[in-house]
């Protein structure tokens, strides 16, 4: 055992620890560094454990600062009244008060962007319909995309981030969920087929807040989303959703942190995807830390993946470190299984054609945690893009793996 700090480094600023040393093991997952400068961070190989699983040698563009192509971007946002929408720059105090870039795409996002979109919700403001914010790129635009949700104490709201196009794109996201608020935050990767999309959200959840964080990844070549969770204070709640259907040639890779570090807190991860095609790749991380300090902390996180056709692949792997025993539970599972031809032939046996026996095989496994998402529009959306996935042919099933 180790005596550590976490040190995050600030441009022009000195290191600072962040909550109160405690013995942690050795390659903790509060070990590794977070910091604003490029330069902290080496070039990816693919041997680092943040990025064995990624096709880095396609990234290389987004490991690098370059400006954002404005001119073949547009941000479009529907905003109900009790929102301020805004602009921050970097000095600003709102500009990165959450953000602790963690990988070297983060860093050069940040490095990058010279201003973010701030969509501000009041103290004690309860929204009847969703923020919505756009974001359409056109021709490969490189994008440092910077957007700050900022959440008044015991406000309610939500706000939907939806990315579309074609783009290059390098994105941080800072959620502050003030204490007594609810916030549901939902980020939608529907890209073309060309894109690349690394992303880092960070969300910081209040005393007796409570933050629903839904990931729907349908479109792009490579999309990448790391979601990085802390607690402000006791109380917290965390409820962390995700769908994703890749297709063939797509990678599509989802990383979870959910650092608790304040006690009486609870988190609930659970994702669900599907694969088809051939060098179709789908990847889920979920780490979860209790640190030493988190007492009465209850967690628990799962994954579960699809495979309908032979060529696809999905690594899976949940990790759990507790530095305390004084916790109500923590726990986590994982599996992935292919399609199962015993279910297709019951169902034809009584009538159904093969096309709507995969359909309904496929609506079950995502049913009830589509059904969780409960934002206007989405559910639909995301299920009617499932069908239309379904649309392409798959090939056949075979026996079943399951991890």
């Amino acid at each position: 055992m180790t005596l550590t700090q976490e040190a995050v480094t600030r441009p022009g600023q000195g290191a600072h620890t962040d909550s109160v040393a405690a013995f942690v093991p050795d390659q903790s997952r509060a070990e590794r560094r977070t910091s604003y400068d490029v330069a902290d961070f080496a070039m990816p190989g693919g041997r680092e454990e943040d990025w064995r699983f990624t096709p880095v040698d396609r990234l290389g563009a987004l490991f690098q600062v370059e400006a954002t192509d404005e001119s073949r971007l547009s941000i479009d946002i529907d905003a109900p009244a009790g929102v301020e929408i805004s602009e921050a720059k970097v000095g600003d105090a709102v500009f990165g008060s959450v953000l602790r870039p963690a990988d070297r795409a983060s860093a050069a996002a940040w490095a990058g962007a010279d201003k973010a979109t701030v969509v501000s919700i009041g103290n004690e403001v309860e929204l009847a319909e969703p923020v919505r914010v756009t974001l359409t790129a056109r021709e490969q635009a490189r994008v440092n995309g910077h957007l700050i949700v900022d959440v008044g104490r015991f406000a309610k709201g939500t706000v939907v981030l939806t990315h579309k196009g074609s783009a290059e794109c390098a994105a941080n996201v800072e959620l502050r969920v003030g204490d007594g608020a609810d916030l549901t935050f939902v980020t939608v990767q529907e890209w073309d087929d060309d894109a690349i999309h690394l992303a880092q959200n960070d969300a910081l959840i209040g005393r007796d807040a409570r933050l629903r964080h839904i990931t729907i990844t349908l479109g792009g070549k490579i999309v990448r989303v790391c979601t990085n969770v802390r607690y402000g204070g006791p109380g917290g709640s965390l409820e962390a959703i995700g769908v994703y259907f890749a297709d063939a040639g797509q990678h599509q890779e989802h990383r979870l942190f959910v650092d608790h570090e304040a006690p009486n807190c609870v988190s609930n991860v659970e994702y669900k995807g599907a694969l088809q095609g051939h060098s179709a790749h789908t990847v889920w991380i979920g780490d979860v830390l209790i640190r030493a300090a988190a007492e009465g902390t209850k967690t628990y996180e799962l994954n579960r993946n699809l495979i309908l056709s032979d060529g696809a692949r999905a690594d899976s792997v949940p990790n759990l470190e507790i530095e305390t025993g004084e916790i109500i539970g923590a726990g986590h599972a994982s599996a992935t299984g292919r399609f199962d031809d015993e279910q297709l032939f019951y169902l034809q046996s009584r009538g159904i054609t093969e096309e709507q026996a995969r359909r309904l095989v496929v609506h079950g496994f995502f049913a009830a945690i589509i059904n969780r998402i409960g934002v206007a529009g989405i559910q639909e959306h995301v299920m009617a893009a499932i069908d239309a996935e379904l649309s392409l042919s798959m090939g056949p099933a075979s026996s079943v793996e399951s991890r």
